[in-house]
This record gives C-alpha cells, structure tokens and sequence, in this order.
C-alpha cells in the first residue's frame, strides 16, 4: 500500500513522546554542564560507539583499522568528528523551544547521512543509546530517572525524524529497525 508523505509524518509523529516545558529545561540545564566538557564528551560517545558496534567504523575509514581506544582517543580526525556531533546536538538543545529549526537541523543531518556519507539509518539510533549511556554514566550528579526519561524522549525524536528524512529521500535501507 503507497502512502502520501503526510500520512508517514503523521503516523511518525502519533509514536513521538513529546516533550514538556519542565523536561526541556531539564535538558537545558543537564546539557549546559555536559557541553561544559564538550571534547571530552564527544570523544568519549564515539569511542565507546566504535569499540560497542565495531561495524560503525565502516562510514570512517580512518578508523577502519584502528582496534585500541586510547588510539583513538588521540585521533585529531576522531576529536574533529566528535565535536561536530557535540555541536549538533547544542543546537538542538539551543532550539528546544523552536521545532521547525530543530526539524531544519535534523532534515540537514539526515541528508547529508543518507546521501553524501551512505549510512544506515539504523546507525543513529545506536548512537542516540550510546549517548545516553555517556550521560548517565559520566554525569550520575545531573542525569537523574526523570532526567533521562526526557532525553530519551529528545534522543527517540532525533531518531524518528532524521529517519523520517531517510524515508523522504528514497533510502532502501539493508537494515531492519
């Protein structure tokens, strides 16, 4: 059965979670300590990305080869990457109030993934888990229960629209999600 954007947009949206005003000022004020130490943040999500899934070092093929952490960690490549992804986020978080610029945001994102880089869209959904459990882990004082419920609920918006756009430009995805 074909469906019209809209209808796939719609039924994306009915499994979104959205956010109140009190979980995005908790992720404000959590992200403001957390971007605090932003290289180390960034460093530390995609090291533990590449040693927990290995195959995302596929999409990096200056990593392809690269099997220990503290390598990594010394990667000039890998802490520029790191910072791109920190950024990102900040300006997501810094437009919590502003969905059409986070929608902006993540429909740049995800083009750029889908069609300049060829990742799978299932990708994004292990980064987003993996940034949780950074923050949980790194930052127990800031990242309480209720706390990371409302970044679970920002990290599956992320997900579900930068899929979305997947969808929207034709991906044919080997993945299931």
């Amino acid at each position: 059965m074909e469906r019209q954007q809209g209808e796939v947009n719609a039924d994306r949206l009915e499994r979104l979670d959205p956010l109140c005003d009190s979980e995005r000022e908790m992720i404000k004020d959590t992200w403001a300590k957390v971007y605090q130490n932003c290289d180390d943040v960034g460093v530390a999500i995609l090291i533990r990305l590449f040693v927990n899934f290995p195959s995302s070092k596929q999409y990096f093929s200056q990593f392809q080869q690269v099997e220990d952490p503290e390598e990594l960690e010394r990667s000039a490549q890998l802490k520029k990457h790191s910072r791109r992804v920190m950024n990102a986020i900040n300006t997501l978080v810094e437009n919590l109030h502003d969905g059409d610029k986070m929608v902006a945001v993540l429909k740049l994102l995800g083009k750029a993934h889908a069609l300049r880089h060829r990742v799978e869209p299932v990708y994004f959904k292990i980064l987003c888990g993996v940034i949780l459990e950074v923050l949980v882990e790194d930052f127990p004082d800031y990242i309480t229960p209720e706390v990371a419920v409302a970044w679970t609920k920002l990290l599956d918006a992320i997900y579900w629209h930068v899929k979305g756009v997947y969808e929207e430009v034709g991906w044919a995805s080997s993945s299931a999600v």
